[in-house]
């Protein structure tokens, strides 16, 4: 009898810690899911008054459609532009970005995308040097 109330016990204990396990995964993959080829691009040496863009693309990894409520850059001199319709799962996105170099020197600017994801939002990172040309 005790060894039947063993089985039955561990059995319970089993079945509980499986479903656990599934019931985790399963909230870990549900949702849209950004995975990014890079979030930082660096342009190195610009020219002055030469405006330079770069896109930043991702896949939507995730099991509904990804959609990107804003991008918003750090200072009026970079414009930022996305993919305005919702991303299927599997399919690609875009986040780009356009600094417009007026001003010599070293700069680091970012664009911050909100999304659906139910992450924080994503900085993506725009980085170089501008210089004047004679």
């Amino acid at each position: 009898m005790k060894k039947q109330i063993l089985i039955a016990a561990f059995s319970v204990l089993t079945v509980a810690f499986a479903t656990q396990s599934v019931i985790g995964h399963i909230k870990a993959l549900a949702g849209p899911l950004f995975e990014w080829e890079a979030t930082t691009y660096d342009f190195g040496t610009i020219e002055l008054n030469k405006p330079a863009e770069h896109v930043f693309e991702f896949t939507n990894n995730g099991d509904v459609p990804l959609i990107i409520s804003s991008a918003k850059a750090s200072c009026g001199c970079t414009v930022a532009d996305y993919t305005k319709e919702p991303i299927a799962p599997g399919d690609k996105g875009f986040v780009s970005a356009r600094y417009n170099a007026a001003k010599a020197g070293a700069f680091t600017k970012t664009v911050t995308v909100t999304a659906n994801t139910g992450e924080e939002a994503i900085v993506l990172t725009l980085k170089g040097v501008v210089e004047a040309t004679e």
